[in-house]
């Protein structure tokens, strides 16, 4: 259902009604988003308009990594809102010197066919984020197209957005960052090889490179993982650099998986952070880290009860 030439899609991904943004995270704000393209035209089939990579990323590639959901996590939770569709156009050179007319034009009219928009208040696109919802509106309505704009949805503490979920998981709130997102934030990617330490003291775990992912806080978390079958199985894992063990020059997900037995090299898993035990610290010995993996590992248990 991913789709990344605008320019020849499939009749499924056109004629719709789109939903813009840059989705990160799909987050209970974004959910407003496709709820109003399809409650305006319930009849089109649903379609959401991304970019990839994010604009952030192209702009300012030295940037720690920030990214909530990569794409195919993001289609899949944009699919789990009734998407049928998901076009991510390339965000390259040549896309950010775009015009905001020709992005309307080019893009959602002749490419996508669309026929109804949905967007946030703070849409900005085309070079320069020239356009806004003012352009996007008289554009839209120039063609026939039918234009949503959709306010931030909010809560006590203000406007829910990607920042602030950013901001609640690298302080270690998994379980706030979850009640914005309507979901437990979760970091999905391949099984790795990693030094096999685990196995030597009863908890081997499945090691996940964070890639592009935000880093959130480094310490021990109870986990919940989807396996590549569509098993669903509680654990533990730490994430950082394991400072006891020499230290790592960046940091990875370790997930030890309750009473699982079997080989998940190179499939991919996805991990849900469901709770914060412990910051990340160094041990004096290996033994002393073996001792308080125990503990961790009972706590996971008893918080997953």
């Amino acid at each position: 259902m991913i789709h990344t030439d605008w320019r020849a899609l499939p009749p499924e991904a056109r004629g719709g009604t789109v939903a813009l943004g840059n989705f990160d995270g799909v987050h209970r704000g974004h959910a407003a988003v496709l709820a109003a393209a399809h409650q305006a035209r319930p009849d089109l089939p649903l379609v959401a308009l991304t970019f990839e990579p994010h604009p952030r990323e192209h702009f300012r590639p030295d940037d720690p990594p920030f990214r909530l959901t990569l794409l195919p996590a993001k289609a899949a939770a944009l699919a789990g809102l009734g998407a049928k569709a998901v076009v991510a156009v390339p965000f390259d050179g040549a896309f950010s010197t775009m015009s905001a007319e020709a992005f309307v034009e080019d893009v959602l009219h002749r490419g996508l066919g669309a026929r109804h928009l949905a967007c946030g208040g703070d849409f900005a696109f085309g070079h320069r984020r020239g356009g806004n919802i003012a352009v996007l509106q008289a554009a839209a309505e120039a063609r026939g197209i039918g234009l949503s704009i959709v306010r931030h949805l909010a809560d006590s503490e203000g406007p829910i957005s990607s920042t602030r979920i950013r901001r609640q998981l690298q302080d270690g709130y998994p379980e706030r960052a979850a009640v914005l997102l309507g979901r437990p934030w979760s970091i999905r990617g391949p099984v790795t090889h990693g030094d096999a330490r685990g196995r030597t003291i009863g908890f081997p775990t499945a090691n996940i490179p964070l890639g592009r992912h935000l880093e959130p806080a480094r310490g021990v978390y109870a986990v919940r993982a989807t396996l590549a079958d569509g098993r669903v199985v509680p654990g533990v894992a730490n994430l950082g650099r394991r400072p006891t063990l020499g230290g790592d020059p960046v940091s990875r997900l370790e997930a030890h998986l309750f009473d699982f037995q079997g080989d998940l090299y190179g499939q991919e898993v996805e991990v849900a952070l469901l709770a914060f035990i412990r910051d990340e610290r160094k041990f004096a010995n290996f033994q002393e880290l073996t001792t308080q993996i125990a503990a961790d590992a009972a706590a996971a248990r008893a918080l997953l009860a």
